[in-house]
């Protein structure tokens, strides 16, 4: 099948933007509950415990929500695959929207007891359900409809989400903790990043609902409802699910991808999550407003540095740039800390930044790395599960093992140690990987012609890695 033609440059950015938006969105709202267990939820939620252990309990919290991702990837990526991208987005943004505003109007512990941190672990079920399917489809509609040459690039875009929304909600938490007293802020303050949720939404639900369905999927369904008129009978169940074709197909790239994820999910939440309560700690003693202007500024890098990223995976190929980012977030974890110890903001600032500047390294191209590793028929439900799936192990205990090693050794030794053995996975899953930036993602089957851009050369050959520069 011959791919379809790029969209207009107009469009394209319309689409890019739709899809920036909606994971900005989304991000804000789940990064938004990760600054706030951070900072507050362990004296509303769990106001009985050691400050220390609350803070553990409010992260336990945070967890069950990476727990969700996994179900909702393959919820969201067998609908994905077999209704299209955009309802499935549609649907995301609206449960994720939901449960960040009903978050906003929760009793706490001093009101209905126990019942408050239970409400909150449900809720945070529906946010990680929620994100668990919003990942994929996003970065798999920019994907699908842009040129194939700078995919890397556009696709990047919507990853740049996750450090917009940090930067939202750090900065609405740091305006708020500016602008008002400790007592005002436990009180009623931190809910208005979460009412102000409602408000994002619905402004992402009208960007959303005016573009168009990826043409590669549009395309796809097409010719299996021809083969389905030419055959004259129903698909057979395996072919009408998704992830069994995932599971014979593509088991080799799942895994892969859930490799490389470790040091890019584990790295991200140490230094953005973990850093508030390190820094704010006994052991280093910084103020809150100082920590959360540290994310809110690095934040910023990290954004701009991502869709550059991007554009470079579109010229030396994806597999180089991530492992240079494996590579530099395990060599940059002592020096983080030992940054971060001498108590000088300056000195923190330079340790979140370059921190997330590596993480970009990774971030960027694994958009555009993971779409093209799937066939059409089933990448919702491949790229989402192999992203999804790994955050389970990576990102959710990420902040809960890093506070438990600094509670029980006193030090940030063993939480340097834990993010080097995670960017030692990723540099392994990815070295054994094959480059993926010429293959075509026209291809609906594994098999099936179309498995490189410029050649048609069938999938079993795209696993030789490229060195041509896709200029």
């Amino acid at each position: 099948m011959a791919a379809p033609a790029p969209p207009a440059p107009a469009r394209l950015r319309r689409i890019v933007a739709a899809s920036l938006i909606g994971t900005t969105i989304e991000w804000y709202d789940f990064f938004l509950y990760g600054s706030a267990a951070a900072l507050v939820f362990n004296k509303l939620f769990f106001p009985d415990s050691d400050p220390l252990v609350g803070t553990l309990l409010s992260f336990l919290t945070y967890a069950v929500g990476f727990a969700a991702r996994p179900v909702g990837a393959l919820v969201f990526g067998h609908y994905g695959d077999r209704l299209g991208r955009k309802k499935l987005l549609v649907l995301s943004l609206l449960l994720m929207g939901g449960a960040t505003f009903a978050i906003g109007l929760l009793p706490t512990h001093t009101t209905v007891g126990s019942a408050a941190p239970v409400l909150l672990t449900a809720l945070r079920l529906v946010q990680g359900f929620a994100l668990g399917g919003e990942w994929g489809g996003a970065v798999l509609l920019v994907s699908e409809h842009g040129d194939a040459r700078r995919r890397g690039f556009w696709a990047s875009w919507p990853q740049t989400g996750a450090p917009a929304g940090q930067l939202l909600a750090t900065g609405v938490l740091s305006a708020l903790t500016a602008l008002l007293s400790d007592a005002a802020f436990e009180s009623w303050g931190w809910r208005v990043p979460f009412l102000l949720s409602g408000v994002l939404v619905l402004v992402g639900l009208w960007i959303r609902l005016s573009v168009d369905e990826s043409p590669v999927f549009r395309a796809a369904l097409a010719q299996a409802e021809a083969r389905k008129a030419e055959a004259g009978r129903q698909p057979d169940a395996a072919a009408k699910t998704p992830l069994v074709d995932v599971v014979r197909h593509h088991w080799r790239d799942v895994l892969i991808a859930m490799g490389a994820r470790m040091a890019e999910n584990i790295s991200y939440y140490v230094i953005t999550a973990f850093v508030l309560v390190y820094a704010t700690s006994d052991h280093v003693g910084l103020g809150k407003q100082t920590a959360l202007n540290a994310v809110l500024i690095a934040s910023a890098v990290h954004f701009a540095v991502i869709p550059a990223w991007g554009a470079l995976s579109d010229r030396i190929g994806r597999r180089p740039v991530y492992l240079l980012g494996a590579a530099g977030v395990g060599a940059w974890a002592f020096p983080f800390f030992l940054l971060i110890d001498t108590r000088d903001f300056g000195a923190l600032l330079l340790a979140v930044t370059v921190g997330l500047v590596f993480h970009g390294a990774m971030y960027a191209p694994q958009a555009a790395f993971f779409s093209e590793m799937f066939a059409t028929r089933m990448r919702y439900s491949g790229a989402s599960i192999g992203a999804q799936f790994s955050s389970v192990a990576a990102g959710a205990p990420a902040p809960l093992i890093a506070t438990a090693l600094l509670a029980d050794y006193d030090s940030a030794t063993p939480i340097a140690l834990y993010v080097i053995a995670a960017a030692l996975v990723t540099l392994v899953a990815v070295g054994v990987a094959a480059e993926t930036r010429d293959r075509d993602l026209a291809r609906i089957e594994p098999g099936a012609p179309g498995g490189e851009r410029a050649t048609g050369t069938q999938d079993a050959a795209e696993r030789a890695p490229r060195s041509a520069p896709a200029s």
